[in-house]
């Protein structure tokens, strides 16, 4: 039982937060925390306005099986595809977590109150299929509040395109580099200006560029231990934060210009960045540093739970903590690449991880609901 002192405890910090401009979205789901009422909990008493899934948060959820009985076992009767009862599982609880943020969307007029959908992580290299992929996925959901995620992968910025011109919001995943990150932005503005063209309302379109965090300062701070010099160990957990503000001045730039300009005058949203990957990996480091150290208006964190209850607990929310940070972070940056840690070899590998490690919680996923189902009798492959 939660007291009014603890809930006001705790909102405080989230609060303060929030009220810098900062949509706080839950990075995870599972039909557990939908069906406990914790989900609901959380939009009650911890300002979460969203939420986002990944093919390993799926994997870590139905694969426990926990909450997935009944619906497994109608699947295995209908004797449908490992492939289809994934996606039906998945869209259900994608389905049902939008319904119950369907409030926080109608509040924000479509800004907040998302539920983020990911294609197949083995499409990632493939525009045609993801292309698809997405349309059923929305198709399939149903919601007007859903996000389809879409890789930041070569293959995947014309999809980006392509979607948001049919007027499907999207949320572009993994990006990890700045050059990266301006291709994003280009892609969107390309759909903005397909979806004009088309005469779809502008004003219905949302979309997030997800911009991983920690996994940036544990590869390159593992590189940095590894020179074990006085000065590449003092650059130790500066990489991601810069790299991440560094972002914010090319979100600032893009949205400022003619382009945009135009397009904000069809009632257009700007693509908010979104903070990803922003549980702290290196126990040395606070547990809110990529909270606290990434406050900007017109952004998003997206926080595992135990990130959000830390930041609920003991975050230091001390106003605008990016944009008056630029020149610092291009100098971190610089000495990290001085040191003979190549920027571009780093981001380059980190995007070929994730993609590889989404397409592993993939196949894990399908190989525990083909276990699943064929333990209730029926072969669902």
């Amino acid at each position: 039982m939660i007291t009014v002192t603890e809930v006001t405890a705790t909102a405080g910090t989230l609060k303060r937060l929030t009220d810098e401009g900062v949509s706080i979205w839950l990075d995870d789901l599972s039909r557990k925390r939908i069906e406990s009422g914790n989900l609901a909990e959380l939009v009650d008493t911890k300002n979460v306005v969203g939420v986002t899934t990944n093919p390993s948060i799926f994997q870590a959820a139905i694969g426990s099986g926990e909450g997935y009985e009944e619906q497994l076992a109608d699947l295995a009767v209908r004797n449908v595809t490992v492939e289809e009862a994934v996606r039906m599982m998945t869209t259900a609880d994608v389905r049902a977590a939008a319904d119950i943020l369907r409030p926080v969307y109608e509040a924000t007029g479509g800004r907040d109150g998302r539920v983020s959908i990911e294609v197949d992580p083995r499409l990632a290299h493939h525009t045609a299929a993801t292309i698809a992929e997405a349309k059923q996925l929305a198709w399939l959901v149903d919601r007007s509040n859903v996000m389809i995620k879409i890789p930041a992968t070569k293959a995947g910025l014309p999809a980006i395109t392509e979607v948001i011109g049919e007027g499907i919001s999207v949320n572009v995943t993994l990006i990890f580099s700045l050059e990266r990150y301006r291709e994003v932005m280009d892609a969107y503005l390309a759909g903005l200006e397909k979806a004009r063209a088309a005469g779809i309302d502008l004003s219905t379109i949302h979309s997030v560029a997800s911009f991983f965090v920690s996994r940036v300062d544990s590869e390159i701070d593992k590189r940095l231990t590894a020179l074990a010099t006085d000065e590449a160990l003092a650059l130790k957990g500066k990489a991601a934060l810069a790299n991440a503000r560094l972002a914010y001045e090319a979100y600032e730039e893009v949205f400022a210009g003619d382009r945009w300009t135009a397009l904000a005058g069809a009632k257009a949203n700007k693509q908010r960045p979104l903070w990803a990957s922003t549980g702290v990996k290196d126990p040395s480091y606070k547990d809110t540093l990529y909270v606290d150290e990434l406050v900007a208006p017109g952004t998003v964190n997206t926080m595992p739970e135990a990130t959000l209850n830390a930041t609920a607990d003991h975050g230091d929310i001390h106003g605008d903590t990016v944009t008056g940070g630029y020149a610092q972070a291009r100098a971190d940056l610089d000495a990290v690449e001085r040191l003979g840690i190549s920027y571009d070899t780093v981001v380059k590998q980190l995007e070929d991880e994730g993609v590889a490690k989404f397409e592993v919680a993939w196949q894990d996923l399908l190989d525990a609901v083909a276990k699943s189902l064929s333990g209730k009798g029926v072969d669902g492959e």
